[in-house]
C-alpha cells in the first residue's frame, strides 16, 4: 500500500500522506493533532492485553503502510494482490465497508497492517477518508503473532456451498416475488425477470454474478419445497460446489 501512496502522491491524486501526528490522553480520551488537523477519539481498553486503542475515519494524509523500514520491523506481511484489488474496487462502488482497518501509532505515525487492500480498493473509488481501529501502545511481537494468526490459521472461513445457495437464494427469491406481481399486462417469465433484476437492484452486478444467484434461487426454491417429495434424498448434494448445478 505504501507504492500506492507514493504513487498517488506523484501523480497528484493525493497531496499527502503519512503526516506526523501527536498523541495525548486525558479522561478517556486520545487527542490526535498533526499540522493540518484535530480530533479527539473515545479510548477503549483491551480486557485481555490491556492495550488502549481508538475507532476514528481518518483522512489519508495520516495514514502509512505498516512495512519494514531501517529502524523498525513492519507488521504487513504481503504486498498488495491486484485481482483482490480489482474486485474490491468494484464492489465498493455499491457496497458498504463492514469491517474498519488496523493499525497502531509508532513514532507519531499511523501505520495500517491490516485491511489494506480494502483501503488501496477504497482509494481507487475516489475514498479520501477511511474508518480505522488504532492501537495506542501494543506489544509489538505479540502484536504481529496476532497478526499473522488472524492471516493464517484463523482467516474467516468462506461459506460452504450449501449455505450461499440459501443466502443468495433467500434474496433473490423476495425480489422475485415482487416481478411476479406486478401487473404490467405482460406474461411472467425468468428471462423477463432477469430484465427486471438488470434494471433495478441488480445492476451493480456483473451478468455472470445475476446469473449465479438465479440459479441458487431456483435450486434452494426446489430444495426447500415442502411439495417436492425427492428434497430429502437430494439434501446431500447441497454441498456440491455451484460449478457442477
Amino acid at each position: 500500500m505504501g507504492d500506492l501512496l507514493r504513487y498517488l502522491r506523484e501523480k497528484g491524486d493525493i497531496t499527502q500522506f503519512g503526516e506526523r501526528v501527536t498523541v495525548s490522553r486525558s479522561n478517556g480520551a486520545a487527542q490526535l493533532e498533526s499540522g493540518t488537523a484535530s480530533s479527539v477519539q473515545t479510548v477503549y481498553r483491551c480486557p485481555t492485553t490491556n492495550w488502549e486503542y481508538f475507532y476514528a475515519t481518518l483522512e489519508v494524509s495520516l495514514l502509512d503502510s505498516d512495512d519494514d523500514d531501517e529502524d523498525r520491523m513492519g507488521l504487513q506481511p504481503r504486498y498488495l494482490i491486484f485481482d483482490k484489488v480489482f474486485d474490491m474496487y468494484r464492489h465498493f462502488q455499491n457496497h458498504p465497508v463492514l469491517q474498519p482497518s488496523i493499525g497502531r501509532i509508532h513514532q507519531g505515525r499511523v501505520l495500517l497492517f491490516d485491511g489494506q487492500h480494502k483501503i488501496a480498493a477504497l482509494l481507487w473509488t475516489g475514498r479520501r477518508q477511511f474508518e480505522c481501529k488504532i492501537y495506542l501502545n501494543p506489544e509489538l511481537r505479540l502484536l504481529n503473532d496476532t497478526n499473522i494468526s488472524a492471516h493464517d490459521k484463523f482467516s474467516q472461513t468462506r461459506f460452504f456451498s450449501s449455505i450461499m445457495v440459501i443466502k443468495l437464494g433467500t434474496e433473490f427469491g423476495k425480489d422475485f416475488e415482487t416481478y411476479k406481481y406486478i401487473e404490467d399486462g405482460q406474461p411472467k417469465s425468468e428471462a423477463g425477470f432477469m430484465k427486471f433484476f438488470e434494471h433495478g437492484t441488480g445492476n451493480a452486478m456483473s451478468k455472470a454474478d445475476r446469473n449465479r444467484r438465479f440459479r441458487s434461487y431456483l435450486y434452494n426454491s426446489i430444495l426447500q419445497n415442502p411439495e417436492c417429495h425427492t428434497s430429502n434424498l437430494c439434501r446431500i448434494r447441497i454441498a456440491v460446489p455451484m460449478r457442477n448445478l
